[in-house]
């Protein structure tokens, strides 16, 4: 039943990344050439903001596919760690397509063009709707992996980025006031960074092997030492492995014989109460200095 739920799951997800690839290249396309054919800098700045989440919705999914490969010998850990670097390239290609955007509406302030102001709302109008799909295609998962809430994070902000493009067009349609244009590629900018600083900080963090948001090391530690059986704890480290599996290594010293049967139990409590997937245990029998501490 494990086996189909995982099968059943990773069917989904790799539905949700292949409509979402599909509906946003379409979606770039033409709103690419509608921003060239209106004018609008916001309209070519938002589709290039929507291309740097279509290559990283593509590097997503590889990541994920590459990290359910089998380890071997080199690589004895699998490809898990993978979709911690998609995660931080990901981050990269958004401050990317910020530099592209910001460059771009420096320009347009200096030389303001007339803009096709129906076109600017109809094609964010749709931008909306797609951008608001994809998102919903990747909600349910987005808690289980960094690179999936990437996904979703991404195409949250691009609805809200197309519904402040909406707004721009009806001001400009009612106005005629050309800077509105350039103001809207600055918002996008400012939506961008603020929507890729959390990624960028957990991608370097998980990358440098830090303890994961959800685990408190301070808890895993009290479990361990209020074990009747442990006297002292050592060399704790926990990490992750990918961006959803988590992994740990710690010395235990003992001051009475233990079996195969406590490590599996500790091992068991670990997995279920703090969701730490692959941990190893090392047991120092008779540490006398530690069991006078305890005792």
């Amino acid at each position: 039943m494990e086996h189909n739920h995982s099968h059943n799951r990773n069917l989904k997800i790799g539905n949700a990344f292949r409509i979402g690839i599909t509906i946003n290249i379409l979606f770039v396309i033409a709103e690419a050439t509608a921003g060239y054919f209106s004018n609008s800098m916001a309209l070519t700045a938002d589709a290039g903001h929507n291309l740097s989440d279509v290559l990283a919705l593509a590097f997503s999914w590889i990541a994920i596919i590459l990290s359910r490969r089998k380890p071997t010998l080199k690589f004895t850990y699998g490809f898990r760690r993978s979709t911690i670097l998609i995660a931080l390239l990901n981050t990269i290609f958004l401050l990317v397509a910020v530099g592209i955007i910001l460059y771009g509406a420096i320009q347009r302030i200096n030389k303001p063009m007339q803009v096709n102001a129906n076109s600017m709302m109809i094609v964010a109008a749709i931008g909306i709707v797609v951008n608001a799909f994809t998102a919903w295609l990747f909600m349910k998962e987005k808690k289980n992996d960094l690179n999936i809430r990437s996904a979703f994070v991404h195409f949250v902000a691009d609805a809200l980025v197309s519904l402040g493009v909406v707004f721009a067009g009806i001001i400009m349609f009612f106005t005629g006031i050309l800077w509105i244009d350039s103001l809207v590629s600055f918002i996008i900018i400012a939506v961008i960074l603020y929507s890729s600083y959390d990624l960028l900080i957990d991608s370097v963090n998980l990358a440098l092997d830090a303890v994961p948001d959800n685990i408190k090391i301070e808890q895993v530690r009290d479990y361990l030492a209020g074990l009747k059986e442990v006297a002292g704890v050592h060399d704790l480290h926990i990490w992750s492995l990918g961006t959803t599996n988590t992994a740990l290594t710690v010395h235990l010293t003992t001051c009475e014989p233990t079996n195969v049967s406590f490590i599996s139990s500790i091992q068991h409590h670990l997995h279920n109460q703090f969701n730490i997937e692959h941990s190893t245990i090392q047991i120092e029998y008779g540490g006398m200095e530690d069991c006078g501490n305890k005792f």
